[in-house]
Protein backbone atom coordinates (compact mmCIF):
# COMPACT_ATOMS: atom_id res chain seq x y z
CA UNK A 1 0.00 0.00 0.00
CA UNK A 2 2.42 2.81 -1.36
CA UNK A 3 -0.39 4.94 -3.15
CA UNK A 4 -1.68 8.17 -0.89
CA UNK A 5 -4.74 8.04 0.58
CA UNK A 6 -7.78 10.26 0.13
CA UNK A 7 -9.02 11.71 3.32
CA UNK A 8 -12.01 9.52 3.11
CA UNK A 9 -9.95 6.62 3.35
CA UNK A 10 -8.18 7.78 6.15
CA UNK A 11 -11.09 7.99 7.65
CA UNK A 12 -12.62 4.92 7.49
CA UNK A 13 -9.55 3.24 8.38
CA UNK A 14 -9.62 5.19 11.65
CA UNK A 15 -12.65 4.26 12.33
CA UNK A 16 -12.21 0.63 11.86
CA UNK A 17 -8.85 1.17 14.08
CA UNK A 18 -10.59 1.88 17.34
CA UNK A 19 -13.72 -0.30 17.38
CA UNK A 20 -15.71 -0.95 19.29
CA UNK A 21 -15.32 2.35 19.83
CA UNK A 22 -16.46 5.45 17.73
CA UNK A 23 -13.66 7.44 15.86
CA UNK A 24 -14.60 11.18 15.30
CA UNK A 25 -12.93 13.13 12.85
CA UNK A 26 -12.71 16.46 11.56
CA UNK A 27 -10.88 19.33 9.63
CA UNK A 28 -10.29 22.71 11.29
CA UNK A 29 -11.23 25.46 9.52
CA UNK A 30 -7.49 27.07 9.66
CA UNK A 31 -6.50 25.74 6.42
CA UNK A 32 -3.52 23.59 8.04
CA UNK A 33 -4.67 20.23 6.12
CA UNK A 34 -4.80 18.60 9.05
CA UNK A 35 -7.21 16.21 10.68
CA UNK A 36 -8.07 15.73 14.16
CA UNK A 37 -9.28 12.11 15.67
CA UNK A 38 -11.38 11.87 18.73
CA UNK A 39 -11.80 8.39 20.32
CA UNK A 40 -15.15 8.10 22.35
CA UNK A 41 -17.37 5.97 23.87
CA UNK A 42 -20.53 4.10 22.37
CA UNK A 43 -22.95 6.40 23.94
CA UNK A 44 -20.60 9.53 22.53
CA UNK A 45 -20.54 10.83 26.18
CA UNK A 46 -17.05 9.85 27.25
CA UNK A 47 -13.17 11.29 25.39
CA UNK A 48 -11.03 7.98 25.61
CA UNK A 49 -8.44 9.85 23.16
CA UNK A 50 -7.30 12.36 20.76
CA UNK A 51 -4.65 13.07 18.42
CA UNK A 52 -3.64 15.51 15.68
CA UNK A 53 -2.85 14.40 12.14
CA UNK A 54 -0.55 16.02 9.69
CA UNK A 55 -1.97 15.76 6.39
CA UNK A 56 1.60 14.00 5.37
CA UNK A 57 0.43 11.39 8.17
CA UNK A 58 -2.95 10.95 7.08
CA UNK A 59 -2.05 10.47 3.37
CA UNK A 60 0.78 8.64 3.54
CA UNK A 61 -0.16 4.88 4.65
CA UNK A 62 2.88 3.79 6.46
CA UNK A 63 2.68 7.48 8.78
CA UNK A 64 -1.12 6.87 9.35
CA UNK A 65 -0.97 3.18 10.70
CA UNK A 66 1.97 3.94 12.92
CA UNK A 67 0.08 6.82 13.57
CA UNK A 68 -2.93 4.38 14.77
CA UNK A 69 -1.02 1.56 16.28
CA UNK A 70 0.36 4.02 18.74
CA UNK A 71 -3.50 5.45 19.85
CA UNK A 72 -4.53 2.05 19.93
CA UNK A 73 -1.48 0.79 22.22
CA UNK A 74 -1.68 4.14 24.34
CA UNK A 75 -5.51 2.98 25.04
CA UNK A 76 -4.53 -0.49 26.21
CA UNK A 77 -2.63 0.85 28.83
CA UNK A 78 -5.40 3.26 30.29
CA UNK A 79 -7.61 -0.33 30.03
CA UNK A 80 -9.78 0.11 27.50
CA UNK A 81 -10.14 -3.46 25.16
CA UNK A 82 -10.00 -2.89 20.85
CA UNK A 83 -10.75 -5.40 18.86
CA UNK A 84 -7.83 -6.85 16.70
CA UNK A 85 -7.16 -4.67 14.12
CA UNK A 86 -4.53 -4.54 10.50
CA UNK A 87 -4.13 -1.67 8.43
CA UNK A 88 -5.66 -2.01 5.18
CA UNK A 89 -7.64 0.67 2.86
Amino acid sequence: MNTPLRVNEALLIAHRAFQPFQCVAWAPQDGTGELNFSVVDRTNTRLLGRTQVSASAFTDPAKLESLLQQSRAELNQQGYDLEPWQMSA
